[in-house]
């Protein structure tokens, strides 16, 4: 066995022992989001804004349109400070209920298990991006021959985009939790049923369009991974609040879940403009796949298995951004088709590749 060979061999099993280590940091930030939900308290602007409403509803009924609140002094005794009512929509229409930033570290104890979760999380990440780089370095080419390959990038880009949003300043945290345990998912699905050895790609692969396609096509579904989670739970906390209007009295687990959760209209509008905005580029990845195949193929267009899925991916989510702009078709009925849409994706990722034989299908999957 030459040097070269060897190097990439010794490469190989690096990368290996790095996606294992990179699970195991990940179950260490698993545990962490979940301390943060369990231990700590509700988002301080939950709280603040459930006190006051509850302290505006309580005026009301004695025929005041204030809210009282007792501050200390300094060198003793009270002030009394009169503040509005706190109206936090949570949708269409008129819903008081509360708008917390979800499990965002509103208190001591739960900032700090979330800010330990999140350290976690970017540890595993490099970790993670170590192994796929390695992979890429021991054949060579880019890491996006098989599914396995495919499988270990696009959880280390979904988790980089969740990071991309924390270092953005956006309130993501709870996403965290989530992200952690389908990360985790897929990583154990990648490693088990998944997993190819290293080794080179057939010759329709060889092309600088490989790293266009596919990697757009790689962030496409990490940023719909993200906002169809948005979109999930945006139905959760619809649900509660609509119940809570109703004047029902949600479960205990259930409001301490739902209660770590931006509000309904918060959700909705996060998943439908992460949605909107990795569109196009989706759109120019099926344009870019059609050209790649007119060089490797010597057609554009074929109905390839996976060419028909990529397309009914784009018309669902098309579908989708129509409804959105639809007054019919907001909300509930909206979401629905954007979780459809993902679903479209969802089975072209992996139903396509591990079911279906087509062009696309490389290295047994």
């Amino acid at each position: 066995m030459n040097l070269a060979a060897t190097t990439n061999e010794n490469l190989a099993h690096t990368s290996n022992y790095l996606i294992y280590s990179a699970m195991a940091v990940y179950l260490l930030a698993f545990f962490a989001h979940m301390a943060e939900w369990i231990l700590g308290s509700r988002s301080k602007v939950a709280r603040t804004a459930a006190a006051l409403t509850a302290g505006a509803d309580a005026a009301a009924e004695t025929g005041s349109g204030t809210v009282k609140v007792q501050v200390a002094k300094k060198g003793g005794g009270t002030a009394v400070l009169e503040r509005p009512k706190v109206v936090t929509r949570s949708a269409v229409g008129n819903r008081d209920v509360p708008d917390g930033p979800g499990a965002a570290g509103g208190d001591a104890k739960g900032d700090l298990y979330g800010r330990i979760a999140v350290s976690f999380t970017v540890l595993a990440f490099l970790v993670e991006f170590g192994g796929v780089l390695a992979r890429a370095l021991s054949v060579q080419r880019a890491p996006w021959g098989n599914m396995y390959e495919f499988n270990i990038t696009f959880s280390t880009m979904a988790v980089g985009v969740y990071l991309g949003l924390l270092a953005m300043k956006k309130e993501v945290r709870w996403l965290g939790l989530p992200l952690v345990t389908s990360v985790l998912l897929d990583l154990g699905l990648a490693v088990t049923v998944l997993y190819t050895a290293s080794d080179q790609l057939v010759p329709a692969l060889h092309s600088y369009w490989l790293w266009i396609h596919v990697s757009t096509a790689i962030f496409c579904g990490a940023v719909f991974y993200v906002g169809g989670v948005a979109t999930l739970l945006y139905l959760f906390r619809d649900r509660y609040e609509a119940k809570l209007v109703a004047g029902g009295t949600p479960g205990r687990f259930a409001t301490s879940v739902m209660e770590r959760l931006p509000s309904a209209a918060s959700l909705d509008k996060f998943g439908y403009r992460v949605n909107a905005a990795v569109f196009p580029l989706w759109t120019f990845t099926i344009i870019a796949g059609s050209i790649w195949a007119g060089d490797a193929w010597g057609r554009y267009w074929g109905w390839d298995p996976k060419e028909v899925w990529s397309f009914i991916t784009w018309v669902a989510y098309a579908c989708y951004l129509h409804a959105r702009a639809t007054a019919g078709w907001k909300g509930r009925k909206a979401a629905t088709l954007a979780l459809i849409a993902f679903g479209c994706w969802l089975f072209n990722y992996y139903g396509v590749n591990i079911f279906v034989n087509g062009k696309h299908s490389y290295a047994g999957v």
